[in-house]
């Protein structure tokens, strides 16, 4: 017999499966896991922390990038220092404090804005573009430093650049604090209410510890974040706990390094919210419900013993017998089903078999007068079978998981009185944190521009298809870039065909330039710097496309749901979940939000529904920061609250999946128990049903080598002994019941 066919295996498996999702109900169901703090609030704290450190690794390496960039430009060319911080500010308004220095003896060429740190560097140990560094001024003000070396007429020169270590567009809500802390444990800025104090800084100080111990391969591309993040929950204070969420800024070992990976800065929040003492588990039910499929495993287990297992068993010693010769003993013929049908068939053939010499013949045993009803060929014989019993089985363990959810399902509360007021206002921080990242980008993708304006030749158009196609590498942002005239006619050209306007080419500024088609184009157009005349018109201008996925990318953030980018007119420009191009949003509700939205800060709402509620936020473009701000844009997002991990919604998830996994437990074995024996039994009794009638011509073959495949053996031995013709004795017309002696 092969080790998986028969009708034992999947017998034996039902119960024992059974049995452990049963242990699996009691332990899911009863049980009750939760640490004080839902887990829906220390993930919100961890994806927080993800978004600052984001965007701060952004905000650092975009402002390296563009210094380097600059510095680029101006290598080769004599530009006086003066002139060189000039074409800095002008492009940039980010540094509060630019410098150039003479790399070979330290001396101090030209400066502007605050004063720049230099005396706390050494600078005659720096390598040709040196990382970034922090250092703390003379009044204890923590600044970020970058620096990026040119050659300019045989003398080495070093530029120098100094910012405010701060998160930038993140939005920090009345309950949060967000603080970055540096290598050392220190904190090196924060925000927020309770920002400071002793008990934050021993958080900040704890969890970034943890960050650092954590190796990047171990967290490295997790849940969409680069770096290593996580969550904790403070000690209690009362009926309160803290929830810290920590993010590194590093990047993992499948990506390249970033030059503010060496930093070691940890972005840390922290939120006090009050502790969850609600039970989820009720081992009450659990146990019940355990005792209900124990008892359904029990007696399906038995019925299928009775009505399956022991007739094919004893199907198979008889058509043994029968097979061997041994023609003594009558054939059991059981009482239900395909067995039934073929234990009278197998009656049938042993008295064709038997001849004159059968033992009926000799006890003067009368052969049946009606071999429809002794062969099991009338309907009502034939309606019923083993796959009725089957259907039977499979209702009655499927009833189990549906009384299951709708026992603990149904005592699910309000989603109302379940969401915390937290866990909205999370989720609009995080997308008003990308809706400013967003802007930022465009913005940034502007000044880009505006410095190759101004250091772009339109009269040589192959040097400025070099300098093109050099941003275009540096940075992804960009789909096409392209140098026009005043009447919009191109000059030179990097990477994909034009799609902006003629008249749209020679309008300064980032603007939306189509509102239908298959792909929505956003372009900005960044006039060259002159005076008089020249500043009015502008002699060329560059314009930079903008990548769809650039944008899908910015808003691609773990744990935030579904994630719009809509124009002024509520069309979609782009989204996480995939998007039809100026298409309306799928979530009507998130649509009704939108529509009736008028704050400049954002909102949240709780969306209520009969069948997914869920938290959505919607967020505006700040119209009074960049040229991106006119464009009126919103990013909206939602998030079912299914989802989220709070307690009362795991619980639900829980008997779901022992639902499904019992479920799939009695359609595995059933389904298993239906291909190896039911099919084929089915098929064989065809076959015996026509070999009894008379058919000696068609060979039975075994389909396994199992309990019904002995028995369709058997009954191939005994079409090979029976005569190739019927018997004259079989036939109700040619011979009487009562003259056994003509059938020999």
């Amino acid at each position: 017999m092969a080790v998986l066919g028969g009708v034992r295996p999947p017998l034996a498996a039902l119960p024992v499966l059974l049995a452990l999702v049963a242990g699996l109900t009691v332990f899911a169901v009863g049980s009750d896991a939760e640490r004080g703090v839902p887990e829906a609030v220390l993930s919100s704290q961890q994806h927080i922390a993800e978004d600052g450190a984001v965007a701060l690794q952004g905000a650092v390496d975009q402002g390296v990038t563009d210094l380097r960039t600059a510095a680029g430009d101006f290598a080769g060319k004599s530009v006086p220092a003066d002139g060189m911080l000039t074409r800095l500010d002008r492009s940039y308004r980010k540094w509060r404090g630019t410098a150039v220095i003479d790399v070979s003896t330290g001396r101090l060429l030209a400066s502007q804005g605050e004063a720049v740190p230099l005396w706390k560097v050494n600078l005659r140990g720096l390598s040709a573009n040196p990382p970034p560094e922090l250092v703390r001024d003379d009044s204890g003000v923590t600044r970020l430093l970058a620096f990026a070396t040119l050659s300019q007429g045989g003398r080495q020169e070093l530029l120098v650049v100094s910012q405010s270590l701060k998160l930038p567009g993140i939005s920090v809500g009345r309950n949060h604090t967000l603080d970055v802390v540096g290598r050392d444990g220190a904190v090196l800025t924060a925000a927020g209410p309770g920002s400071g104090t002793d008990r934050a800084k021993a958080l900040a100080h704890a969890a970034a510890r943890q960050a650092q111990a954590k190796a990047p391969s171990d967290t490295a591309g997790a849940g969409g974040f680069d770096g290593p993040s996580g969550s904790l929950v403070g000690a209690a204070d009362g009926n309160t706990r803290t929830a810290v969420g920590y993010a590194g800024v590093a990047r993992g070992l499948a990506t390249k390094e970033s030059p503010s990976s060496a930093l070691g800065l940890t972005v840390v929040t922290t939120v006090r919210t009050e502790r969850h003492g609600a039970g989820t588990g009720d081992l009450r039910l659990a146990l019940l419900a355990a005792a209900v499929l124990l008892a359904l495993a029990a007696g399906v287990t038995a019925a299928l013993h009775l009505l399956v297992q022991r007739p094919v068993l004893r199907l198979r010693r008889d058509a043994q017998r029968l097979g061997s010769g041994d023609l003594t003993a009558p054939v059991r013929v059981p009482r239900f089903g395909e067995p039934a049908r073929v234990g009278t068939a197998l009656e049938a053939l042993r008295r064709q078999l038997g001849g004159g010499g059968g033992p009926s013949q000799e006890t003067g045993a009368q052969p049946p007068t009606d071999r429809r009803v002794r062969l099991g060929t009338g309907k009502g014989r034939r309606r019923l079978g083993l796959g009725t019993v089957l259907v039977v089985c499979a209702f009655a363990l499927l009833a189990w998981p549906a009384s299951m959810l709708l026992t603990l399902g149904g005592t699910l509360p309000h989603p109302a009185a379940v969401v915390p007021r937290l866990i909205s206002d999370d989720q609009r921080l995080r997308t008003e944190t990308t809706a400013d990242r967003v802007r930022r980008g465009l913005n940034d993708g502007y000044a880009d521009l505006t410095r190759l304006a101004g250091v772009i030749d339109a009269s040589r158009s192959q040097e400025a298809g070099k300098a093109l196609d050099r941003s275009l590498e540096e940075h992804g942002r960009y789909r096409s870039l392209y140098v026009v005239d005043r009447a919009g006619r191109i000059l030179a050209r990097a990477g994909d065909e034009p799609r902006t306007a003629t008249r749209a080419r020679i309008r300064p500024g980032v603007r939306q330039t189509n509102t239908s088609g298959t792909e929505p184009v956003l372009a900005a157009v960044a006039a060259q710097p002159g005076k008089g005349a020249r500043a009015r018109s502008g002699r060329h201008y560059v314009v930079g496309e903008f990548k769809v996925q650039y944008l899908t990318g910015i808003l691609d953030r773990p744990g935030l749901g579904s994630v719009w980018l809509v124009d002024s007119a509520h069309r979609v420009i782009a989204s996480n979940k995939g998007f039809v191009a100026f298409g309306r949003v799928s979530d009507s509700r998130l649509r009704a939000q939108m529509r009736t939205d008028r704050t400049t800060r954002g909102s949240a709402e709780l969306l209520l529904g009969w069948r997914d509620p869920a938290v959505a936020a919607v967020a505006p473009f700040n119209n009074k920061l960049g040229v991106a701000g006119a464009l009126g844009w919103k990013v909206a997002s939602i998030r079912p609250v299914f989802w989220i991990g709070l307690p009362e919604y795991e619980a639900q998830r829980r008997v779901m999946l022992v639902g499904l996994l019992g479920v799939t437990t009695g359609a595995l074995c059933l389904g298993w128990l239906y291909l190896v024996v039911v099919r084929p039994l089915r098929e064989l009794t065809r076959g015996a049903e026509a070999l009894a009638a008379g058919n000696r011509t068609t060979v039975l073959f075994p389909r396994y080598h199992d309990e019904v495949g002995s028995v369709a053996h058997s009954l191939e031995l005994i079409r090979q002994r029976l005569p190739r013709t019927t018997p004259s004795s079989t036939s109700p017309s040619s011979t009487s019941p009562s003259d056994p002696g003509t059938r020999s």
